[in-house]
Protein backbone atom coordinates (compact mmCIF):
# COMPACT_ATOMS: atom_id res chain seq x y z
CA UNK A 1 0.00 0.00 0.00
CA UNK A 2 2.74 2.47 0.39
CA UNK A 3 4.64 1.38 -2.56
CA UNK A 4 1.57 2.24 -4.52
CA UNK A 5 0.76 5.48 -3.03
CA UNK A 6 4.40 6.75 -3.04
CA UNK A 7 4.20 5.65 -6.92
CA UNK A 8 0.77 8.08 -6.65
CA UNK A 9 2.13 10.67 -5.17
CA UNK A 10 5.00 10.78 -7.36
CA UNK A 11 3.02 10.81 -10.38
CA UNK A 12 1.08 13.77 -9.67
CA UNK A 13 4.29 15.78 -8.66
CA UNK A 14 5.26 15.27 -11.97
CA UNK A 15 2.33 15.85 -13.69
CA UNK A 16 2.12 19.21 -11.98
CA UNK A 17 5.46 19.58 -12.49
CA UNK A 18 6.02 20.23 -8.62
CA UNK A 19 9.16 18.48 -8.38
CA UNK A 20 11.47 21.50 -8.22
CA UNK A 21 10.35 25.17 -7.89
CA UNK A 22 13.29 27.56 -8.55
CA UNK A 23 14.82 29.39 -5.14
CA UNK A 24 17.54 31.22 -6.17
CA UNK A 25 20.65 31.24 -3.56
CA UNK A 26 21.73 34.23 -5.15
CA UNK A 27 25.37 35.61 -5.76
CA UNK A 28 27.72 32.87 -5.72
CA UNK A 29 31.18 32.34 -8.87
CA UNK A 30 29.95 30.47 -12.71
CA UNK A 31 32.20 27.35 -12.92
CA UNK A 32 35.22 28.34 -14.14
CA UNK A 33 35.16 24.60 -16.39
CA UNK A 34 32.86 26.53 -18.66
CA UNK A 35 35.55 28.27 -20.48
CA UNK A 36 36.87 24.93 -21.40
CA UNK A 37 33.94 22.68 -21.34
CA UNK A 38 30.71 23.16 -19.62
CA UNK A 39 27.99 21.64 -21.51
CA UNK A 40 27.76 17.52 -21.43
CA UNK A 41 28.19 15.69 -24.34
CA UNK A 42 25.56 13.17 -25.51
CA UNK A 43 27.37 10.11 -26.96
CA UNK A 44 24.34 8.28 -28.35
CA UNK A 45 20.34 9.27 -27.91
CA UNK A 46 18.83 9.66 -24.69
CA UNK A 47 17.43 6.40 -23.29
CA UNK A 48 13.61 5.87 -22.50
CA UNK A 49 11.75 3.79 -20.19
CA UNK A 50 11.02 1.10 -22.95
CA UNK A 51 14.94 1.00 -23.66
CA UNK A 52 15.62 0.59 -19.82
CA UNK A 53 16.53 -2.52 -17.69
CA UNK A 54 15.22 -1.19 -14.52
CA UNK A 55 13.59 2.65 -14.71
CA UNK A 56 10.07 3.74 -15.75
CA UNK A 57 8.73 6.87 -17.44
CA UNK A 58 8.66 8.05 -13.50
CA UNK A 59 12.38 6.59 -12.87
CA UNK A 60 13.18 9.45 -15.87
CA UNK A 61 10.78 12.45 -14.71
CA UNK A 62 12.53 12.29 -11.32
CA UNK A 63 16.09 12.97 -12.83
CA UNK A 64 15.19 15.34 -15.23
CA UNK A 65 13.54 17.35 -12.61
CA UNK A 66 16.67 16.63 -10.36
CA UNK A 67 18.78 17.95 -13.40
CA UNK A 68 16.81 21.31 -13.41
CA UNK A 69 18.06 21.84 -9.86
CA UNK A 70 21.21 21.35 -10.17
CA UNK A 71 21.79 22.91 -12.71
CA UNK A 72 20.42 26.11 -11.14
CA UNK A 73 21.03 25.80 -7.65
CA UNK A 74 24.44 23.93 -7.33
CA UNK A 75 26.21 23.90 -10.64
CA UNK A 76 26.71 27.91 -10.95
CA UNK A 77 28.57 27.44 -7.42
CA UNK A 78 30.37 24.74 -7.13
CA UNK A 79 34.03 26.82 -7.85
CA UNK A 80 32.94 28.70 -4.92
CA UNK A 81 32.27 26.09 -2.45
CA UNK A 82 34.78 24.18 -3.16
CA UNK A 83 37.42 27.05 -2.74
CA UNK A 84 35.78 27.81 0.02
CA UNK A 85 35.97 24.15 1.77
CA UNK A 86 32.26 24.10 2.38
CA UNK A 87 28.79 23.77 0.59
CA UNK A 88 25.95 25.38 2.73
CA UNK A 89 24.08 22.04 3.55
CA UNK A 90 21.54 23.36 5.38
CA UNK A 91 20.14 25.63 2.54
CA UNK A 92 20.61 23.06 -0.47
CA UNK A 93 19.08 20.14 1.47
CA UNK A 94 16.02 22.32 2.01
CA UNK A 95 15.58 22.73 -1.09
CA UNK A 96 16.23 19.17 -2.14
CA UNK A 97 13.67 18.07 0.63
CA UNK A 98 11.12 20.80 -0.70
CA UNK A 99 11.80 18.83 -4.02
CA UNK A 100 11.74 15.23 -2.58
CA UNK A 101 14.70 13.88 -3.45
CA UNK A 102 15.68 13.16 0.07
CA UNK A 103 13.96 10.36 0.79
CA UNK A 104 12.25 9.03 -2.58
CA UNK A 105 12.72 5.11 -0.99
CA UNK A 106 11.94 6.38 2.70
CA UNK A 107 7.95 5.89 4.46
CA UNK A 108 5.10 8.31 3.03
CA UNK A 109 3.87 8.53 6.73
CA UNK A 110 7.59 10.85 7.14
CA UNK A 111 7.56 12.71 3.94
CA UNK A 112 9.69 10.32 1.83
CA UNK A 113 7.68 9.05 -1.69
CA UNK A 114 7.70 5.18 -0.43
CA UNK A 115 9.09 3.87 -4.02
CA UNK A 116 11.64 1.13 -4.30
CA UNK A 117 15.69 1.37 -4.03
CA UNK A 118 15.72 1.81 -7.78
CA UNK A 119 14.57 5.14 -7.55
CA UNK A 120 17.49 6.17 -4.64
CA UNK A 121 19.81 4.56 -7.53
CA UNK A 122 17.91 6.95 -10.52
CA UNK A 123 18.76 9.97 -7.56
CA UNK A 124 22.74 8.81 -7.32
CA UNK A 125 23.11 8.85 -11.04
CA UNK A 126 21.51 12.37 -11.34
CA UNK A 127 23.78 13.75 -8.84
CA UNK A 128 26.58 12.73 -10.55
CA UNK A 129 26.27 15.71 -12.72
CA UNK A 130 27.24 17.45 -9.54
CA UNK A 131 30.62 19.30 -11.22
CA UNK A 132 32.52 17.60 -7.84
CA UNK A 133 32.55 15.02 -5.71
CA UNK A 134 31.92 16.37 -2.35
CA UNK A 135 28.27 17.41 -2.57
CA UNK A 136 26.61 14.45 -3.95
CA UNK A 137 28.49 12.28 -1.54
CA UNK A 138 26.74 14.59 1.54
CA UNK A 139 23.79 14.08 -0.15
CA UNK A 140 24.37 10.18 -0.17
CA UNK A 141 25.29 10.13 3.84
CA UNK A 142 21.60 12.30 4.37
CA UNK A 143 19.58 9.84 1.93
CA UNK A 144 21.65 5.95 2.00
CA UNK A 145 24.29 6.00 4.70
CA UNK A 146 22.14 7.73 7.76
CA UNK A 147 19.21 7.31 7.55
CA UNK A 148 18.13 2.77 5.90
CA UNK A 149 18.10 1.46 9.21
CA UNK A 150 16.47 4.41 10.87
CA UNK A 151 13.52 3.81 8.45
CA UNK A 152 13.48 0.27 8.63
CA UNK A 153 14.43 -0.48 12.30
CA UNK A 154 14.12 2.55 14.15
CA UNK A 155 10.90 3.37 16.81
CA UNK A 156 8.05 5.83 15.28
CA UNK A 157 8.89 8.24 18.15
CA UNK A 158 12.40 8.13 16.60
CA UNK A 159 11.51 8.74 12.76
CA UNK A 160 9.15 11.94 14.07
CA UNK A 161 12.11 13.27 15.72
CA UNK A 162 15.15 12.70 13.09
CA UNK A 163 13.74 10.93 10.24
CA UNK A 164 10.97 12.79 8.71
CA UNK A 165 13.23 16.27 8.95
CA UNK A 166 16.28 14.69 7.43
CA UNK A 167 13.79 13.95 4.75
CA UNK A 168 12.42 17.50 4.96
CA UNK A 169 15.52 18.97 4.80
CA UNK A 170 15.24 21.03 8.00
CA UNK A 171 18.36 18.68 9.57
CA UNK A 172 21.42 17.62 8.24
CA UNK A 173 22.65 14.20 9.37
CA UNK A 174 26.09 12.42 9.92
CA UNK A 175 27.49 8.96 9.92
CA UNK A 176 29.06 8.33 13.16
CA UNK A 177 31.08 4.77 12.39
CA UNK A 178 34.71 5.12 11.35
CA UNK A 179 37.39 5.75 13.99
CA UNK A 180 40.83 6.67 14.02
CA UNK A 181 42.02 2.82 14.85
CA UNK A 182 38.77 1.49 13.10
CA UNK A 183 38.05 2.70 9.39
CA UNK A 184 36.67 -0.44 7.14
CA UNK A 185 37.69 -2.65 10.33
CA UNK A 186 33.94 -1.82 11.73
CA UNK A 187 34.13 -4.48 14.49
CA UNK A 188 36.74 -2.68 16.03
CA UNK A 189 35.62 0.47 17.35
CA UNK A 190 36.37 1.53 20.62
CA UNK A 191 33.72 4.21 21.25
CA UNK A 192 31.47 3.13 23.72
CA UNK A 193 27.74 3.89 25.67
CA UNK A 194 27.89 2.86 28.99
CA UNK A 195 23.99 2.62 30.60
CA UNK A 196 23.12 4.05 33.80
CA UNK A 197 19.63 4.35 34.28
CA UNK A 198 17.18 5.48 31.08
CA UNK A 199 20.32 6.87 29.51
CA UNK A 200 23.83 5.97 27.47
CA UNK A 201 26.85 8.22 28.66
CA UNK A 202 29.07 8.06 25.90
CA UNK A 203 33.04 8.14 25.74
CA UNK A 204 34.78 7.74 22.28
CA UNK A 205 35.48 9.69 19.33
CA UNK A 206 34.45 9.50 15.40
CA UNK A 207 36.69 10.37 12.06
CA UNK A 208 36.59 11.27 8.58
CA UNK A 209 32.69 11.68 9.26
CA UNK A 210 31.21 13.70 6.51
CA UNK A 211 28.89 16.53 7.45
CA UNK A 212 30.46 16.73 10.56
CA UNK A 213 30.86 20.36 10.90
CA UNK A 214 27.07 21.12 10.14
CA UNK A 215 25.28 18.48 11.20
CA UNK A 216 22.55 18.37 13.43
CA UNK A 217 22.54 14.61 14.24
CA UNK A 218 24.44 11.16 14.11
CA UNK A 219 24.05 7.89 13.39
CA UNK A 220 26.64 6.58 15.97
CA UNK A 221 27.89 3.16 16.04
CA UNK A 222 28.79 2.81 19.33
CA UNK A 223 29.77 -0.21 21.95
CA UNK A 224 27.25 -0.62 24.22
CA UNK A 225 28.28 -4.31 25.80
CA UNK A 226 31.48 -6.01 26.66
CA UNK A 227 30.51 -9.12 24.58
CA UNK A 228 31.09 -10.17 21.03
CA UNK A 229 32.58 -7.48 18.48
CA UNK A 230 29.83 -8.50 16.02
CA UNK A 231 27.06 -8.82 18.91
CA UNK A 232 28.02 -5.94 21.27
CA UNK A 233 26.95 -2.26 19.20
CA UNK A 234 24.08 -0.47 18.28
CA UNK A 235 23.45 2.18 16.52
CA UNK A 236 22.31 5.44 18.80
CA UNK A 237 20.54 8.53 17.20
CA UNK A 238 22.64 11.75 19.01
CA UNK A 239 21.82 14.97 18.70
CA UNK A 240 24.96 16.94 17.76
CA UNK A 241 24.11 19.81 20.23
CA UNK A 242 24.66 17.80 23.28
CA UNK A 243 26.66 18.82 26.05
CA UNK A 244 30.14 16.82 25.63
CA UNK A 245 29.98 16.71 21.77
CA UNK A 246 32.65 18.07 20.54
CA UNK A 247 34.03 19.00 16.47
CA UNK A 248 37.52 18.71 17.23
CA UNK A 249 38.48 20.26 13.88
CA UNK A 250 37.59 20.27 10.06
CA UNK A 251 39.74 18.29 8.20
CA UNK A 252 41.80 19.09 5.22
CA UNK A 253 41.21 16.49 2.44
CA UNK A 254 43.33 15.34 -0.66
CA UNK A 255 39.20 15.94 -2.86
CA UNK A 256 35.84 16.38 -1.61
CA UNK A 257 36.46 19.61 -1.10
CA UNK A 258 33.22 21.18 -0.97
CA UNK A 259 32.24 18.84 1.81
CA UNK A 260 33.15 19.41 5.28
CA UNK A 261 34.90 16.27 7.17
CA UNK A 262 35.29 16.24 11.12
CA UNK A 263 36.45 14.78 13.98
CA UNK A 264 34.49 14.04 16.44
CA UNK A 265 34.74 13.86 20.25
CA UNK A 266 32.38 12.66 22.63
CA UNK A 267 32.98 13.54 26.99
CA UNK A 268 30.39 11.79 28.95
CA UNK A 269 27.48 12.54 25.83
CA UNK A 270 23.95 11.69 27.93
CA UNK A 271 21.63 10.24 25.31
CA UNK A 272 18.29 8.39 26.44
CA UNK A 273 18.56 4.76 26.15
CA UNK A 274 15.39 5.53 23.44
CA UNK A 275 17.44 6.47 21.08
CA UNK A 276 18.88 3.10 19.83
CA UNK A 277 18.03 1.66 16.73
CA UNK A 278 16.27 -0.96 16.79
CA UNK A 279 17.23 -3.95 18.91
CA UNK A 280 20.67 -3.15 21.23
CA UNK A 281 23.72 -4.89 19.87
CA UNK A 282 22.15 -4.90 16.62
CA UNK A 283 23.66 -2.11 15.11
CA UNK A 284 27.03 -4.17 13.76
CA UNK A 285 24.03 -5.88 11.89
CA UNK A 286 21.79 -3.08 11.00
CA UNK A 287 25.44 -1.36 9.60
CA UNK A 288 26.23 -4.21 7.20
CA UNK A 289 22.86 -3.82 5.85
CA UNK A 290 23.20 -0.27 5.09
CA UNK A 291 26.38 -0.71 3.31
CA UNK A 292 24.57 -2.73 0.70
CA UNK A 293 22.44 0.55 0.32
CA UNK A 294 25.64 3.12 0.31
CA UNK A 295 27.91 1.14 -2.06
CA UNK A 296 25.19 0.80 -4.26
CA UNK A 297 24.63 4.82 -4.16
CA UNK A 298 27.98 4.96 -4.86
CA UNK A 299 28.50 3.42 -7.47
CA UNK A 300 25.28 4.61 -9.63
CA UNK A 301 26.57 8.42 -8.59
CA UNK A 302 30.29 8.03 -9.63
CA UNK A 303 29.19 6.16 -13.10
CA UNK A 304 27.34 9.40 -14.28
CA UNK A 305 30.46 11.70 -13.18
CA UNK A 306 32.73 8.58 -15.09
CA UNK A 307 30.73 9.10 -18.43
CA UNK A 308 30.71 12.95 -18.30
CA UNK A 309 34.70 12.83 -17.84
CA UNK A 310 34.65 9.93 -20.87
CA UNK A 311 32.70 12.39 -23.01
CA UNK A 312 34.57 15.53 -22.69
CA UNK A 313 38.03 14.56 -22.99
CA UNK A 314 36.42 13.06 -26.68
CA UNK A 315 35.05 16.94 -26.58
CA UNK A 316 39.02 18.36 -25.46
CA UNK A 317 40.72 15.55 -27.84
CA UNK A 318 39.08 16.50 -31.01
CA UNK A 319 39.45 20.07 -30.92
CA UNK A 320 43.30 19.71 -29.43
CA UNK A 321 46.06 19.26 -31.79
CA UNK A 322 49.24 17.94 -31.51
CA UNK A 323 51.58 16.96 -34.51
CA UNK A 324 49.21 18.65 -36.74
CA UNK A 325 46.42 15.89 -36.03
CA UNK A 326 43.76 15.71 -33.19
CA UNK A 327 44.77 13.74 -30.27
CA UNK A 328 41.73 11.66 -30.40
CA UNK A 329 42.98 10.82 -33.89
CA UNK A 330 45.78 8.77 -32.40
CA UNK A 331 44.69 5.16 -32.09
CA UNK A 332 46.19 5.14 -28.83
CA UNK A 333 44.18 7.27 -27.33
CA UNK A 334 40.65 6.43 -29.23
CA UNK A 335 41.38 3.18 -28.60
CA UNK A 336 41.70 3.91 -24.86
CA UNK A 337 38.81 5.78 -24.42
CA UNK A 338 36.56 2.82 -26.39
CA UNK A 339 38.03 0.15 -23.89
CA UNK A 340 37.02 2.53 -20.71
CA UNK A 341 33.67 3.19 -22.34
CA UNK A 342 32.94 -0.80 -22.30
CA UNK A 343 33.97 -1.12 -18.47
CA UNK A 344 31.75 1.65 -17.51
CA UNK A 345 28.86 0.11 -19.37
CA UNK A 346 29.71 -3.48 -17.58
CA UNK A 347 29.91 -2.02 -14.54
CA UNK A 348 26.82 -0.07 -15.05
CA UNK A 349 25.07 -3.64 -16.60
CA UNK A 350 25.98 -5.13 -12.33
CA UNK A 351 24.47 -2.07 -10.78
CA UNK A 352 21.54 -2.86 -12.71
CA UNK A 353 21.51 -6.72 -11.90
CA UNK A 354 22.56 -6.18 -7.95
CA UNK A 355 19.35 -3.27 -7.97
CA UNK A 356 16.71 -5.36 -9.33
CA UNK A 357 17.37 -8.18 -7.16
CA UNK A 358 17.73 -5.96 -3.94
CA UNK A 359 14.50 -4.19 -4.39
CA UNK A 360 13.09 -8.06 -4.45
CA UNK A 361 14.59 -8.77 -1.24
CA UNK A 362 17.93 -10.69 -2.51
CA UNK A 363 21.07 -10.08 -0.22
CA UNK A 364 23.07 -8.69 -2.99
CA UNK A 365 25.89 -7.85 -0.35
CA UNK A 366 28.40 -10.41 -2.78
CA UNK A 367 27.31 -8.06 -5.67
CA UNK A 368 27.78 -5.03 -4.48
CA UNK A 369 30.89 -5.67 -2.96
CA UNK A 370 31.94 -6.52 -6.98
CA UNK A 371 30.30 -3.26 -8.31
CA UNK A 372 32.18 -1.47 -5.10
CA UNK A 373 35.26 -2.93 -5.89
CA UNK A 374 34.70 -2.09 -9.83
CA UNK A 375 33.43 1.30 -8.75
CA UNK A 376 36.49 2.29 -7.19
CA UNK A 377 39.57 0.88 -9.46
CA UNK A 378 37.76 2.07 -12.81
CA UNK A 379 37.62 5.40 -11.49
CA UNK A 380 41.32 5.80 -11.08
CA UNK A 381 42.00 4.53 -14.61
CA UNK A 382 39.13 7.07 -15.97
CA UNK A 383 40.87 9.72 -14.01
CA UNK A 384 44.39 8.82 -14.73
CA UNK A 385 44.01 8.42 -18.30
CA UNK A 386 41.73 10.90 -19.31
CA UNK A 387 43.93 13.54 -17.02
CA UNK A 388 46.73 11.96 -19.42
CA UNK A 389 44.81 13.13 -22.60
CA UNK A 390 43.84 16.56 -20.99
CA UNK A 391 48.00 17.52 -21.12
CA UNK A 392 48.35 20.30 -19.21
CA UNK A 393 45.32 21.73 -18.63
CA UNK A 394 44.94 18.17 -17.10
CA UNK A 395 47.24 19.52 -14.47
CA UNK A 396 45.05 22.58 -13.70
CA UNK A 397 41.48 23.45 -11.58
CA UNK A 398 39.86 25.02 -14.00
CA UNK A 399 38.28 21.24 -15.46
CA UNK A 400 35.72 18.77 -14.67
CA UNK A 401 38.69 15.81 -15.36
CA UNK A 402 41.48 17.08 -12.43
CA UNK A 403 38.34 17.26 -9.91
CA UNK A 404 37.67 13.83 -10.57
CA UNK A 405 41.24 12.73 -10.58
CA UNK A 406 41.50 14.02 -6.95
CA UNK A 407 37.57 13.00 -5.27
CA UNK A 408 37.18 9.80 -7.14
CA UNK A 409 40.20 8.23 -4.99
CA UNK A 410 38.07 8.55 -2.02
CA UNK A 411 36.25 5.52 -3.87
CA UNK A 412 38.55 3.04 -3.60
CA UNK A 413 38.79 3.67 0.17
CA UNK A 414 35.50 4.87 1.90
CA UNK A 415 32.91 2.45 2.66
CA UNK A 416 34.76 -0.50 2.81
CA UNK A 417 38.16 -0.30 1.67
CA UNK A 418 39.06 -2.65 -2.14
CA UNK A 419 40.87 -4.92 0.09
CA UNK A 420 37.74 -5.20 2.09
CA UNK A 421 35.47 -6.07 -0.81
CA UNK A 422 37.51 -8.36 -2.19
CA UNK A 423 37.60 -10.13 1.55
CA UNK A 424 33.75 -10.16 1.42
CA UNK A 425 33.78 -11.67 -2.00
CA UNK A 426 35.93 -14.23 -1.48
CA UNK A 427 34.01 -15.57 2.15
CA UNK A 428 30.85 -15.45 -0.56
CA UNK A 429 33.23 -17.74 -3.02
CA UNK A 430 34.24 -19.77 -0.09
CA UNK A 431 37.90 -19.55 -1.00
CA UNK A 432 39.07 -17.40 2.45
CA UNK A 433 41.68 -19.71 4.29
CA UNK A 434 40.50 -21.54 7.67
CA UNK A 435 41.67 -19.40 10.52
Amino acid sequence: MALREGALRLNVLVRSRHFYKLTSLGGGVRSLTEKVSSKQVKSSAPETAADHLIYTQEHFALKESLRKLIDQEINPYVDQWEAEGKFPAHKIFKILGNAGFLGVNKPVEYGGLGLDFSFSVAVAEELGNIRCGGIPMAIGVQTDMTTPALARFGSDELKREFLLPSISGDKVACLGVSEVGAGSDVSSIKTKAVRKGDEYVINGGKMWTTNGTQADWMCLLANTSDGPPHKNKSLICLPMNLPGVHIARKIDKLGMWSSDTAEVFFDDVHVPCKNVIGQEGMGFTYQMLQFQEERLWAVANILTTTDNVIQETIQYTRQRKIFKQPVLHHQAVHFRLAELQTEVELLRSLLYRATALYIKGNDVTKLASMAKLKGGRLAREVGDSCLQYWGGMGYTSDVLVSRFYRDSRLMSIGAGADEVMLGIICKYMDTLPGK
